[in-house]
């Protein structure tokens, strides 16, 4: 006998239709899948016929066929279990499901030996897109239940084991629809850190202020100590809220990672900070079935690179396109895959080998041949996709001990980022737009500069040698200036901010010398 059980797959953050076709048939006795699965989808005949057999199911001693459409599909993982074992029941005649039903359902799952249903990978992504692939409901092992139901307007039926399945689907059993809490939509505890924690570095606040209001990409550089680190691990406090689209966005790359066990949906935008030993396909995404690499996981949120020129060249180098783009795209022979990125960067970085050139506190032990090849890790069109680069320099002893409150808060700091935001909310008519990503065509009409301002950019456009990016990213970041002061129009001192974020190459200059 034949059966049709429908089920997905995801091929990048989107779900695809997999058709799951069982067939038992006289013959010899074997169990065949076919259709392009992977070594996972293959080894799954043994774990379907042992969880039948401690679910105290016996099937007949006959050749089964299991057919995974589209057959140019690749395949992997281990959510096919789950529907090829009710597909051999329904052939077999242990089920009878109403036909309507199963086209109307998609069924995802791993099996354990004892006929237990295990947690998978994807399923909030592939319940994202259930109603878009034509299915009213999905049938997901329990513990993936919390995060599936998070999709207003599907039913999701969550199982913790074979029995309880089949007794579902025969109709001798009620399983009511899971139903996202209360607590799945709210935010965690409030972050310990805060601004004021961190002494002095006036200078390096404002600037990560600027970055949070226009979403602008930062890099830091100074000595060891002198709170590069420290800088980055706060500035998701001033960042703004993420809408319930954003959440849902990130989330997907987090199901399709397998990092949403402990809960339903990311509330907080992500704060990846990687070590920089991490391979180009770590940091990027790859492998020989593509997976996001860190750049995805900090979607709409904070990617932290520490100790930049210690990360390798080729892996820095394969960030230039994302950090343009906001997504990367991933090519095999068969496919291109496209993983999401738009994330903050935040780097930072030590001027020199020893750490300590242009240090006021100590003496740089490095030669110039050591520091010129030290610098030189960094490429200047990747250097020219940093909106802000800001040195960052040894505190003093007088700031250290100081006592009296910083009015640098996490608060304070904030709420000028919230009032920036609300302005470019109403100019781009978007909570997904920033300054950052303003399309050049609009540069003219949201960029409008006073004569003195027009007239300095030009001298800067001049005398530091600005690319074409360049300009147009100092242009975007003043704008940002501007939205923070309140203003309409970028006056001289906001070009002035922007300029000196972008003299990167001059402080390095002076330092050498």
């Amino acid at each position: 006998m034949h059966a049709k059980i429908f089920s997905a797959t995801t091929i990048g953050v989107d779900a695809h239709l997999v058709e799951v076709e069982a067939d038992i048939s006289f013959g010899l006795v074997n169990f065949y899948i076919v259709g392009l699965p992977d070594t996972a989808i293959k080894e799954s005949s043994k774990r379907i016929q042992t969880a039948l057999k401690n679910s105290g199911i016996t099937i007949p001693a006959r050749r089964i066929t299991i057919n995974l459409a589209p057959a140019d599909l690749k395949k992997e993982g281990t959510v096919f279990d789950l529907p090829i074992a009710v597909g051999i029941l329904q052939a077999a005649g242990f089920l009878q499901i109403d036909a309507d039903f199963l086209h109307e359902t998609l069924l995802l799952g791993e099996l354990s030996l004892d006929g237990s249903i295990r947690f998978i990978k994807g399923a909030l992504a592939i319940a994202y897109d259930a109603q878009k692939l034509g299915k009213k409901r999905v049938i997901v092992p329990k513990d993936n239940a919390p995060e599936a139901s998070c999709i207003d307007g599907l039913e999701v039926i969550g199982v913790s084991h074979l029995t309880e399945l089949i007794a579902y689907l025969r109709g001798e059993r009620i399983v009511e629809p899971a139903k996202p809490a209360a607590s799945d939509f709210q935010k965690t505890q409030e972050s310990s850190l805060d601004f004021c924690q961190v002494k002095g570095q006036h200078q390096a606040k404002r600037a990560l202020q600027v970055a949070a209001a226009g979403r602008h990409n930062v890099l830091f550089i100074g000595p060891p100590g002198s709170g590069k680190t420290m800088l980055a691990k706060r500035l998701p406090t001033i960042m703004p809220p993420m809408p319930f689209a954003e959440r849902l966005a990130t989330s997907k790359i987090y199901s399709i990672s397998g990092k949403l066990r402990k809960q339903p949906l990311v509330h907080e935008r992500p704060f990846r900070s990687p070590h920089h030993s991490i391979s180009q396909a770590g940091l990027v995404g790859g492998g020989s079935y593509p997976q996001p690499g860190e750049i995805s996981l900090a979607h709409n949120g904070i990617l932290f690179l520490d100790e930049l020129t210690e990360f390798r060249r080729e892996a820095l180098e394969a960030m230039r396109q994302p950090l343009e783009n906001k997504e990367v795209s991933i090519a095999r022979v068969h496919q291109a895959i496209t993983f999401p990125a738009s994330f903050l960067l935040v780097a930072a970085l030590n001027p020199c080998p020893c750490g300590f050139l242009g240090d006021k506190k100590r003496a740089c032990s490095c030669s110039p041949n050591q520091i010129a090849r030290y610098q030189q890790k960094l490429s200047g069109p990747l250097l020219d996709r940093i909106d802000i680069q800001v040195p960052v320099t040894s505190v003093a002893y007088e700031t250290v001990t100081n006592r009296a409150a910083d009015e640098q808060t996490s608060a304070t700091l904030a709420q000028g980022v919230k009032v920036a935001t609300a302005k470019q909310r109403e100019r781009f008519g978007s909570d997904a737009i920033y300054n950052s990503a303003m399309p050049s065509g609009m540069l003219e009409s949201h960029c409008i500069l006073s004569a003195e301002a027009e007239k300095l950019i030009k001298l800067a456009f001049e005398k530091l040698n600005l690319s074409m990016r360049g300009y147009h990213k100092t242009l975007k970041v003043a704008r940002t200036i501007a939205d923070l002061a309140g203003s309409d129009v970028i006056d001289t001192p906001h070009i002035q901010e922007a300029i000196m974020y972008r003299s990167l190459d001059t402080y390095l200059g002076q330092q050498r010398t």
